[in-house]
């Protein structure tokens, strides 16, 4: 079972069941809500995994605003909660912040691989190796040559994304047209179905006809739009084709959920360092289920099959939108 924890107010304490063990491991959503169908809900699945599998119980927090990263970070290692499980790019700061302070507790950030401290477990995720597959299938689907790609908050993480589509797109169409938008600059980029809506709307009219939505709760937007207008989405980290039977192309997974999983099965026992999870880890691919089968063909499946190989042996390198700052078949 899982204890929700939230916050009463900007300055509120968290409010501690009385029945949780000193250890039980916390888990500290992202801005965009637990059911976001994407990336948080993604690490939801993976807590309650363990949870259900073990029999064991987790804290857990959506936050309301930044101002709540830092004070979740230590209120949960104040009541002996490990390891603190943090989501998205942002916890950054906050946990360089706190990490020193609680020497004893062990901090997981995912997506996150730049920090200098010993008792974190730093995950990142090769996104740009996933996307490139989904950017193939986008363009073996894709009757009008054009295609497009709708980001959440514009940061080198959703770049990166974009980028990896953008070369898997000109890998089999290398005439394509690529169209890419941002939903904002904020957080609030991530929670914003309504924008993502309008943006899909505008790529229709541009003549895209198969949409790739990396963009957290504000994807809902563009994958409902996607199957009203007519067209094929493409989903992000969760599997998602199920929101639309037949309409969604496929769902490019990041599997937080494993990540997750894995950090509270191991418990105070975590290793710590850097990690990185790519189609070789299992930690990026595509779905494929009863709700995208007639979606994709056997000639489809193989090609995309045949380059996951190649890129896993280094025979085809996808180019890292970290590696230069630039993407070589998108112009963002």
């Amino acid at each position: 079972m899982t204890l929700m924890q939230k916050f009463l107010g900007a300055t509120a304490a968290l409010a501690l069941s009385a029945g949780a063990a000193l250890a039980d491991p916390a888990l500290i959503f992202d801005l965009g809500g637990k059911f976001d169908k994407s990336f948080n809900e993604a690490a939801f699945n993976g807590a309650k995994r363990w949870a259900d599998e073990t029999g064991g119980s987790f804290l857990e927090i959506e936050l309301q605003s930044e101002a709540q990263r830092e004070q979740a970070l230590r209120r949960f290692a104040e009541t002996g909660a490990n390891p603190v499980i943090t989501m998205g790019f942002a916890m950054a700061d906050p946990l360089a912040a706190v990490a020193a302070d609680y020497p004893d507790t062990k901090f997981v950030a995912i997506d996150v691989n730049w920090l200098d401290a010993p008792n974190i477990r730093q995950i990142s995720f090769a996104e740009h190796e996933g996307s490139y597959l989904v950017g193939m299938m986008a363009a073996m689907a894709s009757k009008s040559g054009t295609v497009g790609f709708i980001g959440g908050m514009d940061i080198p993480l959703i770049r990166h994304f974009g980028c990896g589509y953008a070369q898997g797109v000109k890998a089999v169409n290398p005439d394509a047209t690529i169209i890419a938008n941002m939903t904002g600059t904020t957080p609030a980029a991530w929670n914003d179905p309504v924008k993502g809506s309008e943006l899909t709307k505008a790529q229709i009219s541009q003549g895209a006809d198969v949409v790739y939505a990396a963009a957290g709760g504000t994807g809902v937007g563009v994958l409902q739009t996607a199957a009203d207008e007519g067209i094929l989405s493409i989903g992000v980290d969760s599997n998602q084709n199920y929101l639309h039977p037949g309409k969604v192309l496929t769902s490019m997974l990041k599997r937080v959920d494993v990540a997750v999983y894995d950090a509270m099965k191991a418990g105070t026992d975590l290793e710590t360092g850097v990690f990185q999870l790519g189609l070789a880890e299992e930690g990026v691919g595509f779905a494929m289920d009863e709700n995208n089968a007639p979606l994709v063909s056997e000639d489809m499946k193989a090609a995309v099959d045949a380059a996951r190989e190649k890129i896993i042996s280094g025979e085809i390198e996808v180019v890292s939108y970290y590696a230069n700052d630039s993407c070589p078949a998108l112009d963002f």
